[in-house]
């Protein structure tokens, strides 16, 4: 006799939804143990005291990202990360622009892998979006603190 539908479902294996979503605008770009990823981004959340409800990362060019810079923030040149909040609320929703080609480029001129630079990026994104500033210098020393633990602690 065949098991009731809802017994069934029970036993399917069940997808884990994580809060943290990447979308790739770049063909050329792949990004490597993204399970442990989120889960990781969704830890620095909960250890920063901040509710997450949801966190979309979009890796794109230098021409896309600029693109968003002259829209929204009215600056004419590259960046490597843009960081909306989005909330509503006291739960985070948030969106993070990547520059790939940035990041790449960052990456040579700083003397890093561009796995390290790429991961000191997404990181930066959570940071903001956990309410750290960088335009002093007191909050860029702050905000390399962070970047450079979760570095640590991740990679």
């Amino acid at each position: 006799m065949p098991q009731p539908y809802s017994l069934r479902f029970l036993e399917m294996p069940q997808k884990i939804y994580s809060k943290v979503q990447f979308h790739f605008l770049v063909n050329s770009f792949s990004l490597r143990d993204r399970t442990r990823l989120k889960a990781f981004i969704e830890t620095i959340f909960k250890k920063e005291g901040c509710t997450l409800e949801s966190l979309t990362y979009i890796f794109c060019s230098d021409k896309y990202l600029r693109s968003i810079n002259k829209t929204f923030l009215s600056h004419n040149y590259d960046t490597d990360i843009i960081t909306f909040n989005l909330s509503e609320s006291n739960k985070i929703v948030g969106e993070v622009y990547i520059s790939i080609d940035r990041v790449r480029d960052n990456a040579g001129f700083y003397g890093k892998t561009l796995r390290e630079e790429l991961h000191r990026v997404i990181f930066h994104g959570v940071f903001h979006l956990c309410g750290y500033k960088d335009k002093s210098s007191g909050e860029q020393k702050e905000m390399r603190k962070k970047e450079n633990k979760a570095l640590f602690d991740f990679l």
